[in-house]
């Protein structure tokens, strides 16, 4: 039985491999209902925030102060399951692994992105004028990062489910991980409820 899903290209080629897969899939379906409310915070914070940079840092920054210090709070408080660090990770098998990618890479992006864009308003409105020009030519990147973050997040629930009827679904999985179980995590993890518009319209230069 070949098993690809989630970037993975893992052959599960025999019952102990297939077995180690589902294993893994209820793990990292543990760890992402775990991690459900912080991702949420920090996508009600960001879609807040976003409006306002998602075309680049406006002239008057003021406005943006507080939304973004809070969209960066947040992302910085989104929990990181510890079977999704790199090291844990790479143990995981089949479409696990890719699963526990998708959510470090929006972990990472989302932090780091809202982090750069409230130190480039900072900069901005208290720095140097050789700094806050700095700054805001960089400032597309930044925001750039938050939008893939986003895109990022919203690719696990169908990416999941997808994972889930591969690997034998309800009769395999049984009451170790329900379809309504996975049904749930795919509509926390969807595009409806996690990407952002509009889509960033800004680049690096412009």
């Amino acid at each position: 039985m070949t098993v690809a899903g989630c970037g993975s290209s893992h052959v599960a080629t025999t019952p102990l491999a297939l077995t180690l897969q589902r294993q893994d899939l209820i793990a990292v379906s543990r760890a992402l209902k775990e991690s459900e409310s912080s991702a949420a915070h920090e996508v009600a914070a960001t879609r807040t925030a976003w409006p306002l940079v998602a075309d680049g840092l406006p002239a008057d920054t003021r406005a943006l102060v507080r939304p973004v210090a809070a969209a960066a709070a947040s992302a910085a408080r989104v929990k990181l399951p510890t079977l999704f660090e790199e090291a844990p990770a790479a143990s995981l098998t089949g479409p696990a692994s890719g699963l526990a990618g998708l959510f470090r890479t929006y972990a990472g992006l989302a932090t780091r992105g809202w982090q750069q864009i409230d130190a480039a308003i900072a900069e901005i409105d208290h720095g140097s004028s050789a700094t806050a020009r700095f700054a805001r030519e960089n400032s597309p990147l930044y925001i750039e990062s938050v939008y893939d973050a986003h895109f990022t997040l919203a690719q696990i629930g169908k990416r999941l489910s997808r994972a889930y009827t591969m690997l034998g679904g309800a009769p395999a999985f049984g009451r170790a991980l329900t379809q309504a179980e996975v049904n749930a995590l795919a509509g926390a993890y969807s595009e409806a409820d996690d990407r952002l518009h509009p889509h960033t319209g800004v680049r690096l230069g412009s």
